[in-house]
């Protein structure tokens, strides 16, 4: 179960929010992620509370007010092949929506399946 959460820097329309959300689904469910697996978030942060550098380390172009910082929350395991293939169909979903692949950073963070609880404080992978 993946949660996404997405940082960006006020204002977005909705319209902005759900093309990177549906881009980030898009990719988790090419990676084996059910489709109906679908845990999101947005967090809208003032220019004051959310600080980037414009091209560290590497972007080829600098990020402007729509970079976006997308954090994947799930569980360990998955391989360096399979984090690829998530950030090539992301990237490739968000160049087809006029989005600036240089605009956005992910960052993979793991947990351990006995840290989910979905519903109802059951641990159903212990």
């Amino acid at each position: 179960m993946p949660l996404v959460t997405i940082t960006v820097r006020r204002p977005k329309t909705s319209e902005f929010k759900s093309t990177v959300f549906d881009a980030v689904h898009g990719a988790l469910v090419d990676t084996g992620v059910p489709v109906d697996d679908l845990f999101q978030r947005a967090l809208e942060l003032g220019a004051e509370d959310f600080r980037f550098d414009q091209r560290y380390p590497d972007a080829t172009q600098n990020r402007d007010e729509n970079f976006v910082l997308i954090e994947i929350l799930w569980s360990v395991g998955r391989s360096v092949k399979v984090k690829k293939k998530f950030l090539n169909s992301l990237t490739q979903r968000l160049s087809t929506q006029n989005f600036n692949p240089e605009n956005m950073m992910v960052v993979f963070k793991e947990t351990t399946w006995e840290n989910w609880s979905f519903a109802g404080g059951r641990l159903i992978h212990t």
